[in-house]
């Protein structure tokens, strides 16, 4: 989800390696040079430049890599109703992981006409345990809730997203078994607080909920996504990628905040942009240079100068 234009999702912290050297080479430390089969990039603050454009390198570098043979993911936090700002970009498969590895969509339908190809929704008995949970532990949290195909909140919950909310109501009521849009997956619930530190209230908040949710931020504010058990960006790729018979070590992975962390530990090479948040710094196996100057396309290209 966005928060002033930035993206949250769910992930654990995992444990982190030392600090990446800068590089816009190839050499990673302790990472066999493999010809890479996928590339799974972040969308804010990783591919897209902070207008949350996609500048005509990058365009091109992707274009060029799907030439290659090169698989490309947009592994992000957007719900799929944003996928907007790369439906023009869909290359191949033309499909992307959304709402943090809740979902995987089939973008060639364009704007508004995307099929939901798997789903790996919130429980609803486990969304109400980590609402009461983390009200318990920090008061004065307020919530919203992400559907497949909706978007609900709290009265209290600020204006932080770029839309208007189908159903405000308590989060107790909106995760109720009976509630309106029942019938339809959970795949996020959010948690946002007023005056909590971001990085503390995340700490917080995996304590509190424990194994009943997986629990991240990637907003400058203290705003925080729960998503279903084991459910990350790093899961959902992972399960893209056994279909299609690719190995963790054939993938390389871009990002730039906490929600990345998994992905990024878990593809052979990874990449923290040089405006990345400093536990993705640590957790990257390398780093390029900033969104803003196409940190994403300075690395595609010199992988297909170096394997094509």
């Amino acid at each position: 989800m966005r928060d002033n234009d930035r993206v949250t999702s769910a992930i654990r912290q995992p444990a982190t390696p030392g600090s990446p050297q800068f590089s816009t080479s190839l050499e990673q430390k302790d990472s066999p040079v493999v010809p890479p089969r996928l590339i799974a990039t972040d969308l804010d603050g990783t591919l897209l430049r902070d207008d949350k454009s996609v500048s005509p390198r990058t365009v091109a570098a992707l274009a060029a890599a799907e030439e290659a043979g090169i698989e490309v993911f947009f592994v992000t936090g957007r719900p799929a109703r944003w996928m907007d700002v790369v439906s023009d970009h869909v290359h191949g498969h033309g499909l992307a992981i959304c709402g943090n590895g809740a979902a995987v969509v089939d973008l060639h339908g364009g704007p508004g006409a995307h099929r939901f190809v798997k789903v790996r929704e919130l429980a609803r008995p486990n969304a109400l345990d980590a609402v009461q949970m983390l009200r318990d532990a920090a008061p004065g949290t307020v919530y919203a809730v992400e559907q497949t195909y909706g978007f609900h909140q709290e009265p209290a919950y600020p204006k932080l997203h770029m839309e208007v909310p189908d159903l405000l109501a308590p989060a107790e009521e909106l995760l109720a078994p009976d509630a309106p849009a029942a019938d339809e997956p959970v795949l996020k619930v959010l948690a946002h607080h007023p005056e909590l530190d971001p990085d503390a209230f995340l700490s917080l908040a995996r304590l509190a909920v424990g194994t009943r949710a997986n629990v991240t931020r990637s907003s400058p504010s203290a705003l925080l996504e729960i998503s279903g058990p084991d459910v990350s960006k790093a899961s959902t790729l992972a399960l893209c990628c056994a279909e299609r018979g690719i190995s963790h070590e054939q993938v390389v992975a871009f990002g730039d905040m906490p929600n990345d962390i998994e992905m990024l530990t878990w593809a052979g090479r990874s990449y923290a942009m040089g405006n990345a948040h400093p536990d993705v710094l640590a957790a990257a196996s390398g780093q390029t240079i900033a969104n803003n100057e196409d940190g994403v396309a300075v690395v595609i290209e010199q992988l297909l100068a170096d394997h094509f």
